[in-house]
């Protein structure tokens, strides 16, 4: 038995028949063919499936498509339509990543951060991170990139 779920992407509507043991994860890549979020752990440890369900990042391989009914799903892809945004450039800048695998639910956890806390300390991006695995780079280069574009240094919060 198949549910119809009604799911907006990255700005774009979409009307999608989805098993109900199907992941929201499955769900973007095999149907709307969103390749940003990926298959990791499968059990929400990792943080490589993060998407923002309706403003907030989930682990997408936790969610059922049919859960989203109606929700509003951003992905990497959906960040901005100009290309790459300035925490972007400033983490290949600082050479932030090296496989890239964990990039793209690093960049949403820290883009949730930055509409909360637009001049965060490094305290705060590191608990942002938290729930995203790097063993390539380990954390830092992420951190120095999200405080030195948000013009934060020192682990201080700048007023804005």
């Amino acid at each position: 038995m198949k549910y119809t779920v009604t799911l907006t992407v990255n700005g774009s509507r979409w009307e999608l028949d989805v098993e109900p043991n199907e992941v929201l994860l499955d769900v973007l890549r095999e149907k709307v063919g969103i390749k940003s979020p990926k298959i990791g752990c499968e059990r929400g440890d990792c943080g490589s499936c993060t998407v923002m369900l309706d403003g907030h990042t989930v682990r997408s391989c936790l969610v059922l498509g049919v859960e989203a009914d109606g929700a509003d799903v951003l992905t990497l892809e959906g960040i901005s339509d100009e290309g790459l945004t300035a925490l972007q450039h400033k983490m290949v800048e600082l050479s932030s990543f090296q496989c890239g695998f964990c990039a793209p639910g690093i960049v949403l956890s820290t883009h949730e951060l930055l509409q909360h806390h637009p001049h965060p300390t490094r305290e705060q991006v590191q608990e942002a991170v938290s729930g995203n695995l790097c063993r390539c780079t380990g954390y830092d280069p992420i951190i120095e990139a999200v405080l030195a574009v948000t013009g934060s240094a020192a682990g201080e919060e700048v007023s804005a």
